[in-house]
């Protein structure tokens, strides 16, 4: 199996909404963000799957020693081997892929966040950096283009806090800000037991309507010059903004249920939003 053909099974395997949104790209572009969108799930899945805090540690300081490989020196995974040519061509710099290695860090060392200038750091390492490669990977023209990369980055990375509140909870995480769970009266004990409330979900919906302001933000910020080529992150943001409304709209209690789109829906959205964009 090479680089590439690892990276293709490990994107069309996670089933995640980020597969069809590049379906359509070129080849070379193609091959760039599937192995980008690999390293980000070999990293995530190491907290995710990795009990053994230390264990966790350790591999992640690997993933970093074998970043500086692939800049400094010759990379063995396969990811990082695939990722070869993407940062040369795409002139990724080392620093994000770090940058997301110490936001995947971070769910090591905290579960809770009091604010959301605290949680605003944690999504920027990693989804908004995430963002920004895959920007450059699309193709941008205008220095503006990285204000929306960075702001739907945001977006995508709250709409998954929404989305996986009572996931997260099963795992003694709690990303919606403290401060905004004492606002809304609602005990972290309720969230962490999966008891819904009225105020619970006057919270979501509040949680709900920030996610939507970034993605306003996004749309704004992007020069019409580098809309076409940016078309994976709208197809993206399709999808997302879809999920967001099947979560307002069917009142979908987050805390016991994980919405899920069907394949064939999110395939639809992609070709739809591709071909309208």
């Amino acid at each position: 199996m090479t680089p590439d053909q690892y990276c293709q099974l490990r994107a069309a395997r996670s089933g995640s909404s980020f597969y069809y949104s590049f379906l359509f790209l070129r080849p070379e572009r193609k091959r760039a963000i599937t192995a980008l969108y690999a390293f980000c799930r070999e990293v995530d899945d190491i907290v995710d799957e990795i009990k053994d805090t230390e264990l966790a540690r350790t591999k992640l300081a690997w993933w970093s020693n074998e970043i500086a490989e692939l800049f400094h020196g010759s990379p063995q995974h396969p990811v990082t081997r695939a990722l070869a040519p993407a940062v040369k061509t795409f002139d990724l710099p080392e620093s994000r892929f770090h940058d997301v290695i110490a936001g995947m860090e971070m769910d090591l060392s905290r579960n809770r966040y009091n604010s959301f200038q605290d949680l605003a750091l944690y999504c920027h390492r990693v989804a908004g950096v995430v963002g920004l490669m895959a920007a450059e990977i699309f193709g941008r023209t205008r220095g503006a283009t990285l204000d929306y990369a960075e702001n739907l980055g945001t977006a995508f990375q709250l709409t998954n806090i929404i989305r996986d509140v009572g996931e997260d909870a099963r795992r003694n995480r709690i990303y919606i800000p403290l401060d905004e769970l004492e606002r809304f009266r609602v005990d972290a004990r309720d969230i962490l037991h999966g008891r819904e409330s009225e105020h619970f979900a006057e919270l979501i919906a509040y949680q709900i309507a920030r996610a939507r302001k970034f993605y306003s933000r996004a749309f704004a910020a992007l020069p019409d010059d580098d809309r076409r080529a940016q078309r994976p992150g709208l197809v993206m943001a399709a999808i997302y903004q879809s999920l967001l409304n099947d979560i307002e709209t069917r009142h979908t209690d987050v805390l016991t249920t994980r919405v899920t789109m069907t394949p064939i829906r999110k395939l639809w959205i992609a070709w739809r939003t591709w071909l309208s964009t």
